[in-house]
């Protein structure tokens, strides 16, 4: 079985997630198109408190880049992608769509009850999306909305044109502002939708998400598509006896009982000598989705704060991972706050084992990151132990 050392094995990972590659002076389609095809799902969230979630993985592979090439690309309802409950919601190519055939047919079969007791509100919207076209839940509801539980403000409306969405009985067709729009897969698709076997479509994702990650243990490859693990040990025994997968150990990757985590390294994957990064990662970034796997990889344990209690945070509000080359050294509270023009660093934290430049390194990216917000100042404004470091490295900067 082949040796990896940990670091070996972050470098594999961040490579494969295109990290150590110079950013370009200007990213055109075709360079986001690639990182897109890389990630193969973008993952989405309302939170905009700094940028919302699915434009942050791109700055941080790419640098500043224009956000409307983005958004054409992603929104365009003619054009190459859609969104679907891939990981959790995220934008995918629409090719990719049949693969969760699968996964459409279980929520149906959970939530027949509601399919039954909403069958004439169903008809009524599939009939109306059918006669108008594609439509967000706001151009045809029928009641206003009302907080119901954990549906939060959706409406019998909104509730009924996500259960069909997830079932696949509809499907996603751009957004309106920030609304979701749904329209039928002909409408969407130019034709039904083609559904993937099962075990097919299974295996097909372990190998996607095995070539994304590089080198991963099995709960990494089950969760890129949030895949049962059982059926994705099936998946990965299979890409491993066809040579696409190498079982591989990696030094500190550890089972609870001390023994070695049985991992897989994608047979193209290999660790580049040198790796040379910088970046703010959002907390939706597939580098650092899975929490058990950023520890056992980069001894960093972290959690979205945005749903914490305030006396309870520790690291701030909307914290996000710093990555210097093949580590993640810290983490920082930011938010663009449009009205006044500044970039706000309201936290900033080091790890233990951040270098000494650990600011230095980190002022550029802050600074690409308000030009790309199109702000005109950063300000550290809040606690942690890297805050007057990073406070003196800016105005240093700026001298």
């Amino acid at each position: 079985m082949d040796q990896l050392s940990a670091r070996e094995a972050r470098r594999i990972a961040l490579a494969a997630q295109g990290f150590g590659r110079a950013h370009p002076p200007t990213a055109g389609r075709a360079r986001i198109e690639a990182e897109l095809l890389r990630l193969r799902v973008l993952q989405i969230d309302s939170v905009n408190v700094f940028e919302r979630s699915h434009y942050l993985p791109l700055l941080a592979r790419l640098g500043p880049y224009d956000r409307t090439r983005l958004d054409r690309l992603l929104l365009d309802p003619a054009g190459e992608r859609l969104e679907y409950w891939a990981h959790e919601a995220a934008f995918i190519p629409k090719t990719d769509l049949g693969l969760f055939a699968f996964r459409m047919e279980q929520y149906r079969t959970k939530h027949a009850a509601l399919h039954v007791q909403h069958r004439a509100l169903i008809a009524a919207l599939l009939a109306e999306i059918a006669d108008r076209g594609p439509l967000a839940a706001s151009e045809i509801e029928q009641q206003p909305s009302v907080r119901q539980g954990p549906w939060w403000g959706w409406s019998d409306t909104k509730r009924t044109l996500e259960l069909l969405f997830r079932s696949g009985e509809l499907v996603s067709a751009g957004r309106r502002g920030f609304e979701r729009r749904y329209g039928l897969p002909e409408q969407v698709l130019g034709g039904p939708l083609e559904p993937v076997a099962k075990a097919e479509a299974i295996r097909e994702l372990v190998r996607r998400a095995a070539v994304a990650h590089g080198v991963a243990a099995l709960p990494d490859l089950a969760d890129y598509y949030r895949l049962r693990s059982d059926e994705t040990a099936v998946a990965a025994q299979e890409l491993e006896d066809s040579g696409e997968i190498v079982p591989v150990a990696v030094r500190g990757w550890d089972r609870a009982d001390g023994r070695p985590l049985k991992a897989w390294r994608h047979v193209d994957a290999v660790p580049p000598t040198r790796l040379r990064a910088a970046a703010v990662l959002s907390p939706f970034d597939p580098v650092v989705w899975q929490r058990d796997r950023i520890l056992r990889m980069f001894g960093f344990h972290y959690r979205i704060s945005i749903y914490t209690p305030a006396a309870q945070r520790v690291h701030g509000y909307y914290v996000l991972p710093v990555l210097v080359d093949d580590r993640l050294v810290g983490r920082v509270d930011l938010k663009s706050d449009r009205q006044a023009g500044r970039l706000l660093v309201q936290a900033a934290w080091t790890e233990p084992e951040a270098s000494a430049g650990t600011a230095e390194r980190l002022v550029p990216v802050l600074r690409d990151a308000a030009r790309w917000q199109g702000l005109d100042a950063i300000e550290v404004v809040g606690a942690g132990d890297l805050a007057p470091a990073l406070g003196a490295a800016l105005r240093s900067s700026a001298e």
